[in-house]
């Protein structure tokens, strides 16, 4: 079986910064296209120079900065308008010595469009197929390479032999990538023999039987009003007889934005082979920078939504208790792909509907105990800790209420009272085995916190006070107490706790409590090593 490379044709810069809101600065354009370098796309469309200054700049910069022997195919948009021609055939001359630039224009066949955008010109078809084989020879004689783009050619109704003529035209002035595309994203392969891809392969035989001896690429550009850009771009290429494909990553562009270039590469990456023993169909792309490409798209000009495929947040995250406890065993059990394959990693949120295996996980990523025999127990404690977060919580969030579950001293309240040499203390919760309160009385000078580091030895392997100290925590009348408290264990580890309160006795109380859990779970919680 022989194979076939579809193309990827990477218009990002040019077509996703033509929806409202995904515009970038001049720096932020010229670091997209290192980056599209990088993952192997074969063309970068790198803007519409005639637009403005700002627009020639970039792509004349990404020309000069990015085109070399092994570099992407830079191409620019322009339509078909000699001025415009002109300023494009400047903008990628830096790209010219490497055979590295492609002028791409287009000329709309779509009736509806064409008198919309062509007014009376739309009329006069020969003038038409004169010019388009002036101007494209123009850019060809100049050393470029020419695309040539029937715009709304999905909607092109009884234009067809106007379109072939259109193309004729093209390719006789030198054009060697006739792009046929889904401008208003309105096709169906339901359409029949109307459907753009039918009429695609109609003048692909057309213009094989008329040129034989010119190779031309046939691409697609589809956009995705219907939610069809990836089974319309799909079908050009396995039904069709394109092996070029435009598209941005994130599916950005106007409107609904165009097919998603990410989504196209996997699945030409997996279905490829499927072409019922024809070629097998691959893109030269390094699947492992798509994440990273999608997510500078995701940072710099559009929000990428959570569930996207491929690459969106939640496309390699799990969270129910089913699916984590399968992925845990086998990571393959829930996912279609290994997500390392596009530089992903598979992860999982803690939730309302996870389950033990995967909170032992995380407690043990993060160095602690939990058995087989608790994790049950454990994993509703946390989902009870967290009970409005109904979203999930972070890693760090479910460490902290495991934390909270092995505390031998829950403080839930305390009660502190002085009369004459008497102190009395009662604080009511958990401590180590007893329930529902501790009561400590001191007389003398002996004060609540002796006898609470009194009783706490009486429960533990003897700890020692190293350092005590509080002070106000900000100025004025009514700022808080903070007490800082440092212990030594047998083993002369030191662990610091902190507390706060209006009264400076029991934030000191506090503060010895948080470093006695903390030396408490650090002994029997944390794993060896």
């Amino acid at each position: 079986m022989s194979s076939q490379q579809i193309k990827i044709f990477d218009t990002t810069l040019r077509d996703g910064q033509q929806c409202p809101g995904a515009g970038m600065a001049f720096e932020k354009n010229i670091e997209y296209a290192r980056l599209a370098a990088q993952t192997g796309i074969d063309v970068l469309e790198a803007g519409f120079p005639a637009a403005s200054q700002s627009d020639f700049s970039i792509v004349h910069t990404i020309a000069k900065e990015i085109a070399h022997q092994d570099s992407p195919i830079i191409a620019a948009l322009c339509q078909l308008r000699e001025a415009q021609i002109d300023i494009t055939i400047k903008a990628l001359e830096p790209a010219l010595s490497y055979q590295k630039a492609r002028l791409h224009t287009y000329l709309p066949v779509d009736p509806e469009l064409m008198q919309v955008s062509l007014g009376e010109y739309a009329h006069q078809h020969q003038l038409i197929i004169e010019d388009i084989y002036r101007l494209i020879n123009k850019a060809t004689s100049a050393g470029l390479e020419v695309e040539f783009s029937a715009e709304g050619y999905s909607r092109m109704g009884k234009n067809f032999d106007f379109v072939t003529d259109v193309i004729r035209a093209a390719i006789s002035a030198g054009a060697t990538v006739i792009n046929c595309p889904d401008t208003i994203g309105g096709a169906c392969k339901l359409q029949g023999e109307d459907y753009f891809v039918a009429k695609m392969n109609q003048h692909a035989r057309i213009m094989q039987t008329e040129f034989p001896n010119h190779p031309i690429t046939w691409s697609a550009h589809c956009h995705n009003d219907f939610g069809l850009a990836l089974e319309n771009t799909m079908n050009a290429v396995f039904a069709g007889r394109a092996t070029q494909i435009e598209g941005c990553f994130n599916g950005i562009g106007e409107r609904a934005g165009n097919v998603s270039l990410e989504q196209c590469i996997m699945y030409l990456k997996y279905f490829g082979t499927m072409t019922q023993g024809e070629k097998t169909l691959f893109t030269c792309v390094n699947t492992e920078k798509l994440q990273e490409i999608s997510n500078f798209v995701h940072q710099y000009m559009l929000q990428r939504q959570s569930h996207w495929p491929i690459t969106g947040e939640n496309a390699a995250k799990h969270s129910s208790g089913g699916h984590t406890n399968a992925i845990i065993k086998n990571p393959l059990a829930y996912q279609p792909f290994d997500p390392k394959e596009t530089g992903n990693e598979i992860s999982f949120l803690f939730g309302p509907l996870s389950g033990g295996n995967h909170a032992k996980t995380i407690i043990e990523q993060y160095g602690y105990i939990c058995v087989e025999t608790e994790k049950a127990n454990i994993a509703q404690y946390i989902k009870n800790y967290y009970i409005e977060r109904r979203k999930g919580v972070t890693d760090q969030e479910l460490l902290q209420a495991y934390l909270h579950y092995r505390k031998p001293i829950k403080a839930e309240h305390f009660d502190y009272a002085k009369q004459g040499d008497k102190s009395t203390l009662i604080i009511t919760g958990e401590f180590f085995d007893q329930k529902p309160s501790l009561e400590i009385i001191c007389h003398g000078n002996d004060s609540v916190l002796a006898g609470l580091h009194q009783a706490i030895n009486q429960k533990i392997e003897p700890i020692a006070i190293d350092n005590y100290h509080s002070q106000a925590a900000s100025k004025g009348v009514h700022s808080v107490s903070q007490s800082k408290i440092i212990i030594s264990n047998t083993n002369q580890q030191l662990f610091t706790g902190i507390g706060e309160d209006q009264d400076i006795e029991i934030s000191a109380l506090k503060a010895l409590i948080d470093a006695v859990n903390q030396a408490y779970i650090h002994q029997h919680y944390r794993q060896e090593g």
